[in-house]
């Protein structure tokens, strides 16, 4: 409705005011937060005074007169120093019916201005253990960034890059080798910086004889980097099993190896040495950062003669523009916030818009149990995995608490809430009321009321409607295309949460304001009908959310609240 009604306003400024599109000034269109003020609101007005030099309320006066031709609006104000504010029909909000059950699945589905070939990379541990349950918080954000820009008109796809060289994924082959040897009764030391979970033992056990070779001696370089190929290979292939119990595919792993063995690190180096971006101090090699927006030079060959990180990211990230990507999103902890300018000046510096790049800071997630902290140890290797978070809550409630919160707060989880079959849960309020809408038709069915064909709406008697909440309810499911598109566009897949709690929200209190002085499945049978078709149309707007959160859609929740009365 917004773009509706922005696209209406330029419409009238073109043919009443004789103004190009260029020439408008930015205005607002808002849902205001109080319904007194209206069902749509706009500033036109006041933001055309200054450029026309004319009063603001006379230019509102002039636009008010062109709005209340407009279809559905049954009336039009003009508040303040010049607000218009615009207030629809009943008649026009019950139309949102048909629109909802005629397009089903497709409801709130949007075409881009201009789609673009996006890639999001998300989740991308390294592959040296498991996957914590804070990776859970990146792997759902990125997940539902994709299906809600999808959902937009652009192509999308997935990507992990796995950092599969240097020396965490060395430290991992020599921890296994040190419990291989534990495990054998042979003597060895430590690594100072290896690994500690429980995991690792496990990947000593499962190393194949072929691998095991070198005991009781010492692992030669060939025998360490075998090992080193094998435990990258397992621990990936648990963190795919992991992502797929969450509901998260990839479309592409792409390997830090090969990009150093590709060739594609030295055509950097030779570029920044072409331009007079490189510099050899201290042993090491520095880009010129600074002449690129960055705040000063950075490393990308350290004084051992070693790849820095950025240099392969800078390598890794000019590829994926190479395979013809309009637009990358990344989607990291809040701890790499530094890391950002340092990327975008590396794409400038090889000719690239730096905001063909996006990155979407994740904070980390604090893990509670009955509201008490879950004391975890990175050193000692007691971390909490995903895996067990999902066995212990399920997908459904993981997916949807790491989503409560915008992806840059900060954020608790906490495991018994997780869990509870009560409304207290927000997933379980939200996913209630699907399953609350599914039992009023089934319960229709059972009593032998007949329950309309989704395609018979435009026969339907819509004006039986007239309920207050059944009005309000009509006009949330009007926002939903905006609800979707303002996520979309602002990498804030958050809002669907807010938007279905709210539609669930209004929703129960129709549901509980009505039980007992007029349920749902009563009245005459044009009413009945009417009604149906409303509950049908908001059911299909909650499935469609809850699709672009991952999130199921049950139709009978056991252990179920008390019902507040009949439907």
């Amino acid at each position: 409705m917004i773009e509706d009604l922005r696209r209406q306003l330029r419409e009238i400024c073109r043919v009443r005011l004789s103004l190009s599109e260029a020439e408008l000034p930015p205005f607002s269109v808002e849902h205001p937060a109080r319904a007194e003020h209206g069902d749509l609101a706009t500033n036109l007005a006041m933001a055309l005074a200054r450029p026309l030099r004319r009063a603001p309320r006379e230019l509102a006066g002039l636009l008010q007169a062109e709005l209340r031709s407009l279809p559905g609006v049954e009336r039009c104000e003009v508040a303040g120093p010049g607000f218009i504010n615009l207030y629809y029909s009943k008649d026009h909000w019950r139309q949102v019916l048909p629109r909802v059950l005629e397009t089903g699945p497709d409801f709130g589905r949007t075409r881009a201005d201009r789609p673009e070939r996006v890639q999001i990379e998300f989740v991308s541990a390294n592959p040296t253990g498991p996957l914590h349950f804070g990776h859970g918080r990146g792997a759902v954000v990125g997940d539902v960034l994709a299906r809600l820009l999808q959902f937009t008109g652009h192509t999308v796809e997935r990507e992990f890059y796995v950092n599969d060289a240097g020396a965490q994924v060395r430290n991992l082959a020599l921890s296994v080798v040190f419990r291989l040897r534990e495990l054998r009764g042979l003597a060895g030391e430590f690594p100072a910086d290896g690994y500690r979970g429980a995991y690792v033992i496990d990947l000593a056990r499962r190393l194949p004889a072929a691998l095991t070779k070198f005991l009781p001696g010492e692992p030669g370089e060939p025998d360490l980097r075998a090992i080193m190929d094998f435990c990258v290979e397992q621990n990936l292939a648990d963190i795919q099993r992991d992502l797929a119990a969450f509901g998260v595919g990839m479309d592409r792993y792409a390997s830090e190896r090969e990009v150093l063995s590709s060739g594609r690190m030295q055509e950097v180096f030779a570029e920044l040495e072409r331009q007079g971006a490189l510099e050899d101090r201290e042993g090491a090699r520095w880009f010129s950062a600074e002449r690129f927006g960055d705040e000063k030079p950075r490393v990308l060959v350290k004084s051992d003669g070693s790849h820095t990180y950025f240099a392969t990211d800078l390598a890794y990230h000019l590829d994926k523009l190479r395979r013809g990507f309009e637009r990358l999103i990344d989607v990291w902890g809040a701890d790499h916030h530094g890391y950002v300018p340092r990327m975008k000046a590396g794409l400038k510096a090889f000719g690239h818009p730096p905001e063909k790049l996006e990155v979407v800071l994740v904070q980390m997630v604090s893990l509670l149990r009955g509201g008490q902290p879950v004391v975890m140890s990175k050193r000692a290797g007691e971390i909490v995995t995903l895996r067990e978070v999902i066995e212990e809550v399920g997908a459904d409630a993981a997916r949807f608490f790491f989503l409560l919160r915008s992806p840059d707060g900060q954020m608790e989880f906490d495991l018994e809430l997780a869990k509870k079959r009560s409304l207290e849960n927000p997933v379980f309020y939200v996913q209630y009321g699907h399953a609350r809408l599914c039992s009023i038709l089934a319960r229709a069915a059972e009593r032998g009321l007949p329950v309309p064909d989704p395609g018979s709406v435009r026969q339907a008697d819509l004006g039986c409607l007239d309920h207050p909440l059944e009005i309000e309810l009509l006009k949330v499911m009007a926002r939903f295309p905006e609800a979707v598109l303002s996520a979309a566009q602002g990498r804030a897949p958050h809002l669907v949460v807010y938007y279905l709690q709210e539609l669930v929200g209004r929703f129960h209190h129709y549901y509980t304001a009505t039980a007992r002085e007029s349920p749902i499945l009563s009245g005459d049978p044009a009413r009945l009908t009417a009604r149906l078709l409303w509950v049908q149309a908001l059911r299909q707007v909650l499935q469609n959310g809850l699709a672009l959160l991952g999130v199921s859609a049950p139709e009978r929740m056991e252990q179920l609240p008390e019902e507040e009365g009949p439907a």
